[in-house]
């Protein structure tokens, strides 16, 4: 049987399917030796081991905590130095996670043909590359920009190494855990620019953190079946899991429209701003209820497309119609203290 079928209602719905098998040899189950590499074509193969698209949108959002932070007063150096380093541990996490669940990107028709799962790069190769990756972002981190900047990006990789990658074949938690990791780079960007983290860092956190529920569960429904086939255990193909996706998307796009205004209210960005969340937010929930009502494919990628739009659109509303943070007095003096070290 394939790893899906038709169902009477034209649905698709997972076959089921047994879990991969994990008490086997490695020997007999690591991908066939990598082909003679190159240096033209070690460039690509890397940019697919990082996900480099899905590093970028990690730098994207810790450059955000950056720039409200600062406000004006930007420190290029600093936000170059986050920028790098961050990037190097977003890069290290998503090449350890494309190297532990290898054997189950195989069983993926959209994972299939990265470089571990496909055999154009060797597990071990992996490995190093990861780890090289993370002691680099750590280190640039820690020297050149701040200790708590370097503990929140070595907590993320790790969260994202330890507990979400082993998580997604063991309970449905893992979007919820993936969140967490998902919401920490803009504290990375705030800690580099005050070292310290304020109401308005975790406002960032929390805006990111609910922004990735929709975002991963419209994912998942339209992946659903390649998921159920590789043993992945998300929330659409647990019993009763279609209507609480739905259910769950539907409230994380509506809880979103609030949360995203706190960023007005606490003084954090302008009126201007906050009319694009709202307008922003009410769209995105417009397309979480017709998919609510209607349950399909379609509708789940809708959703899905209308996330990658609103956080860019959100974000880069945010910083363009900031304001000034009001600063403690000590956040102030270390402010003044590291100008004049500078």
């Amino acid at each position: 049987m394939p790893p899906w079928y038709v169902g009477c209602s034209g649905d698709w719905y997972p076959a089921p399917l047994a879990m991969p098998d994990t008490d086997v040899d490695p020997a007999t189950t690591a991908p066939p030796p990598s082909a003679r590499l190159t240096l033209a074509a070690l460039p690509g193969l890397y940019a697919d081991l990082v996900k480099f698209r899905l590093s970028l949108l990690v730098v994207a959002t810790a450059a955000v905590g950056v720039f409200m932070a600062a406000w004006t007063s930007i420190d290029w150096a600093i936000a170059g130095w986050t920028v790098l380093g961050t990037m190097l541990c977003a890069a290290s996490a998503n090449a350890f996670n494309q190297v532990i669940e290898y054997r189950r990107d195989k069983l993926m028709e959209r994972t299939m043909g990265r470089p571990v799962p496909s055999g154009r790069m060797s597990p071990w190769h992996g490995w190093l590359v990861a780890a090289l990756l993370g002691y680099a972002g750590a280190a640039v981190l820690a020297i050149l920009v701040n200790e708590l900047a370097c503990a929140l990006a070595v907590l993320t990789l790790l969260l994202y190494v330890l507990c979400y990658t082993p998580l997604k074949s063991r309970s449905t938690l893992n979007t919820l855990v993936g969140a967490v990791v998902g919401a920490i780079p803009p504290l990375i960007g705030w800690a580099a620019v005050r070292n310290s983290l304020s109401s308005e860092a975790w406002m960032l956190a929390a805006l990111l953190f609910m922004w990735q529920l929709p975002h991963f569960l419209a994912l998942a429904w339209i992946l659903r079946d390649q998921y159920a086939g590789a043993g992945f255990r998300m929330l659409p193909i647990s019993p009763g899991g279609e209507h609480a996706t739905c259910e769950a998307t539907l409230m994380s796009t509506l809880l979103l429209i609030p949360l995203s205004l706190l960023a007005t209210l606490m003084g954090m960005a302008g009126w201007i701003y906050a009319v694009v969340a709202l307008v922003l937010g009410c769209w995105w929930t417009w397309r979480a209820f017709v998919f609510f009502k209607v349950r399909d494919r379609a509708t789940a990628r809708r959703v899905f497309l209308a996330s990658l739009l609103y956080l860019p659109l959100i974000l880069t509303a945010m910083v363009l119609d900031r304001n000034p943070i009001t600063d403690t007095p000590e956040v102030m003096n270390r402010m003044s203290a590291k100008a004049d070290l500078q």
